[in-house]
């Protein structure tokens, strides 16, 4: 019984990881095509001054 129990603990803690990874895949994913669009819409010049994030 207590192997069946430590087998299960182990597929719910590897679905919950897959499931973690996948969703910061995406949010990885969604940041870098805001960062595109925010290099996109400000020019790409670097000497103007003008940037859309604070750093």
């Amino acid at each position: 019984m207590l192997i069946l129990v430590l087998v299960l603990l182990l597929v719910i803690l590897l679905g919950g990881l897959g499931f973690l990874l996948h969703a910061l895949w995406w949010i990885a994913l969604a940041v870098l095509v805001v960062w595109l669009l925010g290099f996109v819409f400000s020019g790409g010049s670097r000497g103007s001054g003008r940037r859309w994030y604070r750093w």
